[in-house]
């Protein structure tokens, strides 16, 4: 089934690299820290430079927020099965615990809460969870398209907290949903010029 079609009209959302001063740093580290990182840019195909910010960009945006916070890490085989006895009143409870757990970790992360913060600590989430996400830009429509493989239960829970969320910041716009097994597709009009990382 797809679920997004591809044509010239729509196009990825471009979040091209801040362009930032840079400076050589020393460390001192274990030979063999090193080499693992040295092995998995090789396993990569990346230079073992590109792994090391790699690593360390995940720690600043991320990684160093999620004990403050509470997040800890749990194994998808456990979410999945979770999933499979979510009822419809159970997915319910779990939007309205994790909905102001959302607006404290945007705020306690990103300083602001407002549309485009909310997004992008999302998408920071999903990329440091190992989900495959993507933006796509239609014209006025923006499609936030989300790859979890976790079961139609997640699904329909992950459609309802996106319509939560746009509903708290647009309350007169509508989202549109596709959903399988393992993807979302929420659509809705953003405008053309609306980018999650400029604010």
């Amino acid at each position: 089934m797809n679920l997004c079609r591809v044509d010239s009209t729509i196009k990825r959302q471009q979040h091209p690299p801040k362009k930032e001063k840079t400076r050589s740093v020393t460390y001192r580290l274990p030979v063999k820290l090193v080499e693992e990182i040295e092995t998995e840019a090789m396993n990569k195909n990346i230079s073992h430079n590109v792994m090391a910010r790699q690593i360390l960009e995940k720690y600043v945006q991320w990684d160093r927020f999620a004990d403050k916070i509470g997040i800890i890490p749990v194994p998808k085989k456990i979410l999945d099965t979770l999933g499979i006895e979510m009822s419809a009143e159970e997915i319910n409870e779990i939007i309205n615990v994790i909905k102001p757990v959302i607006k404290d970790t945007v705020l306690f992360i990103k300083g602001e809460y407002d549309l485009q913060r909310c997004i992008e600590t999302l998408e920071d989430y999903m990329r440091a969870s190992g989900m495959k996400s993507d933006h796509r830009v239609e014209g006025e429509l923006h499609h936030f398209i989300i790859q979890h493989e976790l079961g139609s239960n997640w699904s329909i829970f992950t459609e309802q907290l996106l319509q939560e969320i746009f509903k708290e910041f647009l309350p007169d716009s509508k989202m549109k949903c596709q959903t399988t097994e393992s993807t979302v597709i929420a659509t809705i009009s953003l405008g053309g010029d609306f980018n999650e990382h400029k604010y």
